[in-house]
């Protein structure tokens, strides 16, 4: 009787987890199952966490971009957490900090629409940009983690900090041995979401 019971059991439906990223999430230089967002797939199936990432990164993202993404892949996919790997490119190009705090706040607030929970991943910028850039630039993910009580991942490459052998050759991108400390960066605020 019992085992009759436990195989009527309904099997507990997989959610999605939508990552929309840049380069650092869409394995730059890499093979697509080394990088830090498939890793993460791997995780979640090895503990048994009903999930299945999709990686809606693209090499080069701004935040405009994934501002003019999210509405489609939202209706797609449906996830049930969204993380927000973007913004490092603004920073780079020294766009618009309003704006690219405006895009991200849009991007929150219509993944909130869609009942999704939301990661906000912070970046950082070189000195050379100036402190008073650099600083409202890493303030302003801070700033949208507590206005709209979301969960947030501080700076997605603490641990590779003055690890100048854990970056490609471009000095930018992580390499392949690095993907597991990113991940390891974004799964300690992850994990909880995920039970």
């Amino acid at each position: 009787m019992i085992a009759i019971l436990l195989a009527a059991a309904p099997a507990q439906a997989v959610q999605n987890i939508l990552v929309l990223g840049d380069s650092l999430s869409a394995s730059y230089g890499l093979a697509q199952e080394r990088g830090w967002v498939s890793l993460l797939q791997q995780r979640l199936t090895s503990e048994k966490r009903t999930y299945r990432v999709i990686n809606a990164s693209i090499s080069g993202e701004t935040t405009s971009g994934g501002l003019y993404r999210i509405d489609a892949l939202l209706a797609k996919h449906r996830p049930a957490i969204v993380i927000l790997e973007l913004g490092a490119n603004d920073g780079l190009r020294g766009l618009s900090l309003a704006a690219t705090r405006s895009n991200l706040e849009t991007m929150i607030q219509q993944a909130k629409k869609a009942h999704a929970k939301v990661v906000l991943i912070g970046m950082r910028l070189p000195p050379n940009y100036g402190p008073a850039y650099t600083e409202q630039f890493t303030e302003l993910f801070e700033n949208l983690a507590k206005k709209y009580h979301i969960a947030r991942v501080p700076f997605l490459l603490i641990a590779l900090t003055g690890k100048r052998e854990y970056f490609q050759a471009d000095g930018l991108h992580p390499t392949a041995e690095a993907q597991g400390l990113l991940l390891d960066t974004v799964w300690p605020i992850l994990k909880p979401m995920t039970r």
